[in-house]
């Protein structure tokens, strides 16, 4: 106990704040059985005078209740009896929805100045409570994966060091790193004992090791350190305004590989890249130009807008072509919260009647480039021969379809941007005649339009507010992929380009090692008969492999 002067000076300091609530989202309620009605006073006003939500009576809207001097089972009876008595809930019924904690958890927020992260430690021990051990399948193929986990403190964690690796060129640890991630990802409540995944698959001892360190002391050492490292700090990309500390991956067309070759040379910064003379390839001299615009998330709106231009530039050369929103997008479609950007936009184009689609993604790309959309591409060639690709060929994560990488001229909602908007549909403006070419921009050479392309079915597409990193430019730069494929390789391609990654490798292993199957974005085949499977549907597939279907907005591991 605090004596009674002291008590009343801490008293008068703790209650001086201007009464603003910095953390609502955290309930307090300090318990005052054991603990006395003086020090449950002066707690109050201590956490109300850092900003703290402290309640003066249990009530519905209670996440944490505090205890001082009780057991675990005395408070959780306790808590048992307030929810059946004051609330009319039946006993244990919402058990999971508040902690209960000792003291300390109390006294260490306050020392913080903020909520510290809740450990075992805090949390009061109940003989009578059994933990939730939890039951995970094997592979991520047989997962269910939300777009936001319950530990996401711990998946953090280990895809900061699963990046760490792959920057190393240890793909093993890297991909071990990710498997522990996503298992973790999959469970359906937070983790607040090792014991509770105990006998789970993908949880090596280095894992383990980490997540013991972040349960019991709140952060992990290793992924501290390896995360302010000068090396993880150059090479990870991050979303950085023009002036801070650049960072090599993410300049497009720089591999992890080029990136920590220069990095090595004492190449740290934009700047520094610039200073040095090295000799850049054309996707390397587009992606330095375009740096910051293409560090900036690409919202769900602008890969809409995107989407609407390029199917409007496919149906212009070929009638009946049918375009897909592929990637995470896809996945994130049928996700109400959690992430709704992505870092760049996949389109998945085909048609009805095979082989109608050959030559189709040169006229798409002449389309794009004649009205003024393109600021860099590379297109390149369908080379798979399904004759080829019997049980002697390796399988491989890389497809070989038609495909064009570009970088995209996305006008926004500018009054330079509206007039940029006319000129490329060749409209007529407030300040110019109609004309039928398009006025060059930043040192273009002037382009003819395609001959296939017809004006009068150009339709007006939503122009953008602007967004950071368009610098008042009229437009800002995207990242689209393009890729063509044959109408009987439709499914296998949007299976394999709707992702995760890992979603994506644990389908081909669990092809490979439970079925003896070889799975790739073009195709299935059966090495024990020696035949392929043909699908129309990714339903097909899942069938085929004998997997229960898993939907896109459910594969994220």
């Amino acid at each position: 106990m605090v004596p009674f002067k002291k008590r009343r000076i801490q008293l008068h300091t703790a209650s001086s704040g201007d009464g603003t609530i910095k953390y609502p989202q955290v309930v307090i309620f300090l318990l005052e059985r054991k603990m006395g009605a003086s020090r449950k006073s002066f707690l109050t006003q201590l956490g109300r005078g850092k900003g703290f939500l402290v309640e003066e009576s249990f009530n519905q809207s209670v996440t944490h209740v505090v205890s001082e001097n009780n057991s675990g089972d005395e408070a959780r009876t306790w808590l048992n009896s307030q929810l059946s008595k004051q609330l009319g809930v039946e006993k244990n019924s919402t058990r999971e929805e508040i902690h209960v904690l000792d003291i300390s958890w109390y006294t260490e927020s306050m020392r913080a100045g903020c909520p510290v992260d809740i450990l075992d430690r805090h949390r009061l021990q109940e003989c009578g409570t059994e933990l939730t051990e939890f039951s995970v399948p094997s592979y991520a193929c047989q997962r269910c994966t939300p777009l936001m986990g319950h530990n996401s403190r711990l998946t953090d964690a280990l895809s900061i060091l699963a990046d760490s690796a792959e920057f190393s060129e240890n793909e093993g640890r890297s991909v071990a790193f990710r498997r522990a991630a996503a298992v973790l990802k999959f469970l359906p409540q937070p983790v607040t004992r090792l014991k509770q995944l105990h006998g789970l698959p993908c949880l090596g001892e280095h894992s383990l090791r980490v997540i013991k360190e972040i349960l019991e002391e709140g952060v992990s050492l290793e992924v501290e350190t390896t995360k302010h490292s000068k090396q993880y700090t150059v090479l990870k990309p991050h979303l950085l305004s023009v002036n801070e500390f650049q960072i090599l991956t993410g300049i497009f067309g720089v591999g992890v590989k080029t990136a920590d070759r220069w990095f090595r040379e004492g190449i740290h910064t934009l700047s520094e890249l610039r200073r040095s003379g090295h000799a850049l390839n054309r996707a390397q001299q587009a992606g330095l130009q375009h740096y910051e615009d293409l560090n900036l998330p690409v919202t769900k709106t602008e890969a809409v807008i995107i989407g609407q231009i390029v199917k409007k530039a496919v149906n212009a050369v070929l009638e009946g072509a049918e375009i897909t929103l592929i990637g995470g997008f896809r996945r994130y479609a049928g996700n109400c919260r959690g992430k709704q950007t992505g870092h760049d936009v996949d389109f998945l184009i085909t048609h009805p009647e095979e082989s109608r689609e050959e030559g189709l993604m040169p006229k798409v790309v002449f389309w794009l480039e004649s009205q003024g959309y393109l600021l860099y591409q590379k297109t390149t060639r369908n080379s798979y021969l399904e004759a080829n690709e019997g049980p002697g060929q390796p399988s491989s994560n890389m497809d070989r379809f038609e495909r064009c990488f570009l970088i995209f001229r996305l006008p926004v909602d500018t009054d330079e941007g509206k007039v940029q908007m006319e000129r490329l549909r060749g409209l007529p403006t407030q300040t110019e005649n109609c004309t039928n070419m398009r006025t060059p921009v930043d040192g273009e050479t002037e382009t003819k339009t395609h001959p296939s392309v017809d004006a009068s079915t150009q339709k007006r597409i939503p122009v953008l507010e602007p967004t950071q990193g368009s610098r008042d430019q009229p437009w800002r730069a995207v990242r689209v992929d393009l890729v063509v494929s044959p109408h009987s390789q439709f499914a296998f391609a949007l299976l394999g380009w709707t992702g995760s990654k890992l979603f994506e490798r644990d389908l081909r292993r669990w092809a490979k090692q439970e079925k003896a199957m070889s799975l790739s974005s073009h195709a299935l085949y059966n090495s024990i008969q020696g035949t392929y499977l043909r699908a129309s549907s990714e339903e097909e597939i899942f069938a085929h492999l004998g997997l229960e279907y898993i939907p896109p907005s459910e594969r994220n591991a």
